[in-house]
C-alpha cells in the first residue's frame, strides 16, 4: 500500500492582514482565530491522517525561520524554503519529487496553512476519503466547499456526474474550474447547487502528478530535473534550490495542471470552512459585546457600533463615537480603517513601501 503524506503549502504575505501580518510573519504564522498561529492549528488537524515524518510544509526563505518556531515535532528536513516564490505548481512539483523520494507510489495532499476550520473530524473523515479516492484511481482529487453565500473572491468548481463513493463520501467528475466571477454569475453559482468553492485543497498521487507535469508543465517538468537528482543523490537541497528555483515558470497549480487536466474529481466538504482572507471575516469567529463590536487585547470601545479593535503588547485602544472600522494596534504600526475598505489595505501598503524606510513595516 502507498503511503500518505501531507504536504501544507505557507507562502503569501497575509497583507490584507496588515500591520500584524508581515512579509517576515505573515497570516498563517499569527493567532488570527484561535490561541495558535493558523499553521500550528492545520499540523494539529492533520496529524490523524499523517505519521509527523511524512508531514511536510514548503515555506518561503523570509519565514522559514518563524515557521521553524511553529512546527513543533516536525522534521527539521521536512521543512522546505523556497528561495524565490514561483507559485503553488512549483511547490507542487516540488513537493512531487520530495514525496517520491520516500514512497514513489506516494499519496500526498497538498493544503494550505492558513485556513480556519473547527470540525476537526469531520475534516479528518473527507481527506480519508479523498485518498481513498486517489488510492483507487489515477485521478486528481480536490475537495470542494459548499457556497454560502455568492462570494467574488473565490475560484468555482462545477462538479459533473457522480463518479464514486469513498468512505460514504461521494465524490463528482469535474465540469470545469471558474475563476473569480462577477457577484449575478455567482449568484447564479449558487442558486443551481452544482459549483464549490475552490479552496485550494488537492490530494493525488506522485504518478499523476507527474504525468501531468510531463503532459501539461513540460518546461516545469524539465526545469525540476536537478532537484529530483539532488534528492536522488542525498544531496542537500538548499543549494539547488537557489540554483533551479529563479529559473522556474510563475504559475499556478489550477492553471498548469487542474484545468487542462481530464482526471480531475471533486468531493464535496462536509466540514465548515472559512479562508478569514480580511479583517472583517474574524468578526464572525469572535463572540461580539452588545453593540456587535469584536474586540482582542486591551481594548474599550464607547457608543460604537460593529467595529473590529485588535491590541497587542498591552497597548490600550479606545474608540469613541463611531462605527464599522477596523482598529489595529501593533508595536510600531496602527490602522484604522472603515470595514468597507478592507479590501483596499494592498493600496495602501504601497504608500508605506514608498516611504524613507518603509520596508520595515511591510
Amino acid at each position: 500500500m502507498a503511503q500518505h503524506f501531507i504536504v501544507i503549502i505557507a507562502g503569501g504575505k497575509g497583507e490584507r492582514f496588515w500591520p500584524q501580518s508581515r512579509a517576515a510573519r505573515p497570516k498563517h504564522l499569527l493567532p488570527i482565530v484561535g490561541t495558535k498561529p493558523l499553521l500550528t492549528q492545520t499540523i494539529d488537524r492533520v496529524k490523524p491522517l499523517a505519521p509527523a515524518k511524512n508531514i511536510f510544509v514548503i515555506t518561503s526563505a523570509v519565514q522559514e525561520k518563524a515557521v521553524r518556531a511553529v512546527c513543533k515535532g516536525i522534521p527539521a528536513a521536512n521543512i522546505i524554503a523556497e528561495p524565490v516564490g514561483r507559485d503553488t505548481a512549483a511547490a507542487v512539483g516540488l513537493a512531487a519529487a520530495i514525496v517520491a523520494e520516500r514512497d514513489p507510489q506516494g499519496i500526498f495532499a497538498v493544503l494550505p496553512a492558513d485556513h480556519v476550520i473547527h470540525d476537526c473530524k469531520a475534516y479528518e473523515a473527507d481527506l480519508a476519503a479523498a485518498f481513498a479516492a486517489a488510492e483507487a484511481a489515477e485521478v486528481m482529487v480536490t475537495i470542494g466547499i459548499k457556497p454560502t453565500e455568492p462570494a467574488t473572491g473565490f475560484g468555482y468548481i462545477q462538479r459533473a456526474a457522480k463518479w464514486k463513493s469513498f468512505n460514504r463520501r461521494p465524490v463528482f467528475n469535474v465540469q470545469r474550474f471558474v475563476e473569480k466571477p462577477k457577484k449575478e454569475v455567482a449568484e447564479s453559482y449558487l442558486a443551481s447547487g452544482d459549483y464549490l468553492w475552490n479552496a485550494g485543497m488537492f490530494v493525488w498521487s506522485v504518478p499523476v502528478v507527474e504525468k501531468a507535469l510531463v503532459q501539461h508543465a513540460p518546461e516545469l517538468a524539465i526545469a525540476l530535473q536537478p532537484i529530483r537528482a539532488a534528492l536522488a543523490q542525498k544531496r542537500p537541497l538548499a543549494g539547488v534550490l537557489k540554483k533551479v528555483y529563479p529559473t522556474l515558470p510563475k504559475i499556478s497549480v489550477d492553471y498548469a495542471l487542474l484545468e487542462k487536466s481530464t482526471n480531475v474529481v471533486v468531493l464535496p466538504s462536509s466540514f465548515d470552512w472559512d479562508d478569514v482572507g480580511a479583517w472583517p471575516a474574524v468578526a464572525k469567529h469572535f463572540k461580539p459585546d452588545a453593540a456587535g463590536n469584536v474586540s482582542r487585547g486591551l481594548a474599550v470601545v464607547e457608543q460604537g457600533r460593529n467595529n473590529i479593535v485588535f491590541s497587542e503588547g498591552g497597548h490600550l485602544v479606545t474608540v469613541l463615537g463611531v462605527d464599522d472600522l477596523i482598529v489595529v494596534q501593533t508595536a510600531d504600526a496602527t490602522l484604522v480603517c472603515p470595514k468597507s475598505k478592507a479590501q483596499d489595505i494592498k493600496a495602501l501598503l504601497k504608500q508605506v513601501e514608498a516611504l524613507k524606510g518603509g520596508a520595515k513595516w511591510l
